[in-house]
This record gives C-alpha cells, sequence and structure tokens, in this order.
C-alpha cells in the first residue's frame, strides 16, 4: 500500500481541494493515497450524525477508487479533533505504512477548528514516523517534504507560492470522484464546491500564464534550499 503522494484531511470529502492535484499526478504515474482523520458527520441538515456518518464511510472508499486512491480513515468525531499525541503517533502509523515522499494537508490558518487541528498535528507525526526510537508495529518512514493545499476554508494568511499545471482530464477525473459524496451533488450544503474549485483552476492558471493550474502553500519550515549557483 506504499504510496508516492499522502493526503491527509480532517474530514471525509476534504479531497475536494487537492483532488485535481492528486489526479495530475495520477496522470503522470504517481501513486496516491487519502488519509480521513473524521467522518466529518455532523454537517448534513437533515440525517443525523450516526447516518450521515454511515453515508459518508460508503462514499469516501467508492471517491478514493474512482481517484486510483490508496485509503485509510480514522474515527475521530467531526468537530471535536485533537491536538496531542494520541492522534500524532496514529497519523505516524499510516506515514509508516504509507512510505509517502510527500504528504499534502490543511493550511493551519482556517476557520474550521479541525482544518487547523490537522495541519498542527502533521510535524510532529512526521517527526515520530521518521525516528527509528519510536518503536511502533512498522518500520520508521522519513518523509520530510510536505505541502499545504488550497481551500476556501483555509484562507487566514495563505498565500499560493506553488503552482501546478494541471489538464482538462484531471479536472474531469475529480469532478467523477468527488461526485461520489452527495454533498457536492447539492444535496447537502448550497455551497457550489465543484463550481469553485474548477474556476479556481482557471484564475489560478491566468496568474502563471496557464490554461489550468492548482496552487500549494509551502510551510516556513520548508522554505530553505541549497544551491550552488544563484541561477539554479
Amino acid at each position: 500500500m506504499a504510496v508516492d503522494i499522502l493526503a491527509i484531511g480532517a474530514h471525509m470529502g476534504d479531497e475536494i481541494a487537492w483532488g485535481i492535484a492528486l489526479a495530475a499526478q495520477k496522470r503522470l504515474g504517481h501513486r496516491i493515497g487519502l488519509l480521513h482523520l473524521t467522518p466529518g458527520e455532523k454537517g448534513h441538515k437533515n440525517l443525523s450524525p450516526v447516518d450521515y456518518e454511515r453515508q459518508k464511510r460508503q462514499e469516501a472508499p467508492q471517491c478514493a477508487a474512482i481517484l486510483g486512491a490508496e485509503y485509510w480513515a480514522l474515527d475521530y468525531r467531526d468537530g471535536e479533533l485533537p491536538i496531542d499525541d494520541e492522534i500524532k503517533f496514529q497519523i505516524c502509523d499510516v506515514i509508516r505504512e504509507a512510505q509517502p515522499k510527500l504528504i499534502i494537508t490543511h493550511w493551519p490558518g482556517s476557520m474550521h477548528k479541525d482544518h487547523t487541528a490537522t495541519a498542527k498535528n502533521l510535524p510532529d507525526a512526521i517527526f515520530y514516523a521518521g525516528l527509528p526510537a519510536f518503536h511502533r508495529k512498522l518500520p520508521h518512514h522519513w518523509c520530510g517534504k510536505y505541502l499545504h493545499g488550497e481551500n476556501w476554508e483555509d484562507h487566514h494568511d495563505y498565500v499560493p507560492e506553488l503552482y501546478l499545471e494541471v489538464l482538462q482530464e484531471d479536472v474531469d477525473l475529480y469532478e467523477r470522484a468527488m461526485l461520489a459524496y452527495a454533498l457536492f451533488r447539492g444535496g447537502v450544503s448550497p455551497f457550489p464546491y465543484l463550481d469553485y474549485y474548477k474556476s479556481m483552476t482557471r484564475t489560478r492558471g491566468m496568474e502563471v500564464g496557464l490554461p489550468l493550474a492548482v496552487t500549494m502553500a509551502i510551510p516556513e519550515s520548508q522554505r530553505r534550499r541549497r544551491v550552488q549557483s544563484l541561477l539554479q
């Protein structure tokens, strides 16, 4: 179940934010994976959290299968995601199993506390996954590179720094995958998620002279580069 890129979202459905990027990487031959920390079960106006969780636990694997992604899910509660060692070690265990070269997750400046908690748990989870001295069921795995995807809920101080060119076929695959969720078919929220993210690819592309693009923010710890020439 090893992957090249592991996307970690607070809720089932948060892959709406970076699914186009994952589809593009899948097209390029990279192995992708999704980790959800909660079902996101409290966001339905009609269904109870129990019923909506049941629905989302059916939808999330379907979405992953359409994207061609490996799939993991933890059992935390929507709106109650902690920042502590228990969850950090659970994320660590998935990192050791998935063995990614790159992780994508939320930008910490979010209106949603679970998104912020996910971003803040990740650095220690990476640290725990990479150190042999932390004895877990699986061998250590170091993944020192991670990025923050662009999410409409995570825009406090978000600055797009990395622009990834994507193709229309990536957007089309993404749309098919996201429609596995009732949330993105319009039956749960009036927010036009798919229209927003598809339109954003055009906007971000125009900013850098591309037909279509998606953006990522680079964590401060990842900004140092070693070069032998300023022309590199």
